[in-house]
């Protein structure tokens, strides 16, 4: 079973179904395995959930503005 895992910002369950529906799709094409097989984790974590080099994300934005 192929895992696809999508790690971004804030979806809402509208953008979450369309973009399932869409790397579904376009990995069943590329790959040409059942789109039934493919399974897509979003991860759409808060910018306090997330590091980068050492900083929280939500530091680095709040610095920046």
């Amino acid at each position: 079973m192929p895992i696809i895992t999508f790690a971004g910002g804030k979806l809402t369950g509208e953008q979450k179904a369309e973009l399932v529906e869409q790397v579904t799709e376009a990995a069943h094409k590329a790959t040409d395995i059942h789109k039934d097989a493919f399974v897509v984790i979003i991860r759409d974590g808060a910018q306090g959930s997330t590091g980068v080099g050492g900083d929280l994300l939500a530091d680095r934005v709040s610095q920046a503005q």
